[in-house]
């Protein structure tokens, strides 16, 4: 079966399109799709199998001659393969090609003793420092030993610790994890 996948758009989307206000997202391959992320999901030689899509609040798109699909927490590759799955019964050798018009879902929180406190949109995964910076840095008050990162996974809250002493000596990098859509950087 042959397949593609892209991750930007060659033309601009239709008026009046959810994509329509927006520039093609520029995404990592390993970037998860969330609520309100927009994607076109297309069927090589197959007029009406072109469509944009936003995600839905629950995860989900519809997609014609498959119906609904999760797209949440899937990338563009799970996605393609998916669909170019259930669409071979129906259609011979489908060659389905999937990119990420808008990513939107990429929102970290970094609150506390930052100088910006606030919701972020990262068009890429940050790392922990990285969002830090955006936050506009540490205050002078702020226990830089003690910021967690907060983290939701399949039901189950997840944190992980974080000295900023440590990684701006270039030690404990481990610590400078990537952080996810939905992540909490916590500066206490």
């Amino acid at each position: 079966m042959a397949t593609t996948i892209a991750f930007a758009q060659d033309a601009a989307p239709a008026a009046g399109s959810p994509a329509a206000e927006v520039r093609p997202a520029v995404v990592d391959s390993s970037y998860r799709l969330a609520p309100e992320d927009v994607v076109e999901i297309s069927v090589w030689k197959e007029e009406g199998l072109r469509k944009e899509l936003l995600v839905r609040p629950d995860g989900g798109v519809s997609f014609p001659l498959i119906g609904e699909l999760q797209a949440a927490g899937k990338t563009a590759e799970e996605i393609r393969a998916e669909v170019a799955a259930r669409l071979g019964n129906k259609i011979n050798d489908p060659v389905v090609s999937v990119s990420v018009l808008k990513a939107s879902g990429n929102k970290i929180y970094v609150i506390g003793r930052v100088a910006r406190p606030g919701e972020y949109v990262a068009g890429r995964y940050l790392d922990v420092l990285q969002a830090l910076a955006v936050a506009g840095g540490l205050t002078p008050f702020a226990a830089e030993d003690d910021i967690r990162i907060l983290r939701k996974r399949a039901g189950r809250d997840e944190v992980f610790e974080f000295e900023y002493s440590d990684v701006r000596r270039g030690r404990k990098l481990e610590q400078n994890i990537m952080l996810q859509g939905g992540d909490v950087v916590v500066v206490p």
